[in-house]
């Protein structure tokens, strides 16, 4: 993909697409990975790639046929993990249906991964999950911003305050972004994104892609609130386990502040999300009421793809370990 992207010399030629058979699209690293290179064409680029790029017709075009495949998958997992429609009761309207959909969904939602981090990690698995998350961390909250010229009214200003949080509420230095940044440095690891794409799993990227898919495709807004829903709802626990992991294994002040910042942030963010952006967006448009629901779903059910693979693996490098000795 990236000699693709560096073609300068004529036109690019579309890879192949129609017959492209996966044994799974969200987790076969080099589809994932590609995919994520054209996706950062419309965030930061990269040096060596010419910036028209980003609207080159040909590379759209690759970008499609692989958001399809993308696409399609995320939907069966989400059909085979979780039901897509709120059940009516009591003649609520559509947008009551989704912030009590979105509620249940998150509530009873616990990680398997943060509990690890918390209780039996060690500095190694630590600083390896570190590495995977950095892959958004380091851009974090960028993707959601795309939403905002495509929402209006009260969800526009929720979303507008909450992602004001997450760009550090007017201090360079509180930027999220920044914070994690200062986290991975106080660790004495990369604070750039490129050396941790080479270490990202194809599942680990999946969770990142899947944000860009959402954002960066207009008729996917409702599902890109949703996943912004869950997220924030299932974030202020976990990074409290993972606080305590990092104070466990005593890693810098800095890394506790990152998940420290976040456990407040966003138990207040939950209610934001559900509350402030998806009720009154769904109010507004009833018809995007199954999106947001798809979208909380999704990120439920591809978030814990990738806990789960990054669990497994940490696994099996204990039994080599057990083994060899």
């Amino acid at each position: 993909m990236r000699a693709l992207l560096r073609r300068t010399d004529g036109p690019r030629a579309v890879p192949e697409l129609e017959g492209l058979t996966l044994a799974d699209p969200l987790t076969d690293r080099d589809f994932q990975l590609a995919l994520w290179m054209l996706y950062e064409l419309h965030y930061r680029g990269f040096d060596d790639v010419d910036p028209a790029a980003e609207w080159d017709p040909l590379l759209l075009l690759c970008r499609a046929g692989m958001e399809r495949v993308f696409e399609e998958a995320v939907r069966a997992l989400v059909a085979e993990e979780h039901g897509l429609e709120a059940d009516q009761e009591r003649g609520e309207s559509a947008a009551e249906r989704v912030v009590n959909a979105l509620v249940r969904m998150t509530a009873s939602e616990e990680s398997s991964l943060a509990e690890h981090l918390e209780l039996r990690a060690d500095r190694d698995e630590f600083c390896h999950y570190l590495a995977q998350r950095a892959v958004y961390h380091l851009r974090e909250s960028d993707p959601q911003s795309f939403v905002l010229p495509r929402i209006g009214g009260a969800a526009k200003v929720a979303l507008a305050e909450l992602q004001y949080d997450e760009y550090g509420s007017g201090r360079a230095d509180r930027l999220h972004q920044a914070l994690y940044a200062d986290a991975l440095e106080s660790l004495g690891m990369p604070t750039d994104l490129e050396p941790y794409l080479a270490r990202a799993t194809g599942a680990t990227l999946a969770s990142v892609n899947l944000m860009s898919l959402f954002a960066l495709n207009r008729r996917l807004r409702g599902a890109a609130m949703g996943h912004l829903a869950a997220f924030e709802a299932t974030s202020s626990l976990p990074c409290g386990q993972i606080l305590r992991g990092a104070q466990r294994l005593g890693l810098p002040e800095a890394v506790a502040d990152y998940y420290d910042e976040h456990v407040e942030a966003d138990a207040v963010h939950e209610q934001l999300a559900i509350r402030g952006i998806c009720g009154p967006m769904v109010a507004e448009d009833p018809s995007l009421a199954a999106d947001v629901v798809l979208g909380a779903a999704a990120c439920l059910s591809v978030d814990g793809l990738a806990g789960r693979a990054m669990l497994e693996d940490w696994a099996a490098q204990r039994h080599e370990t057990r083994a060899a000795g």
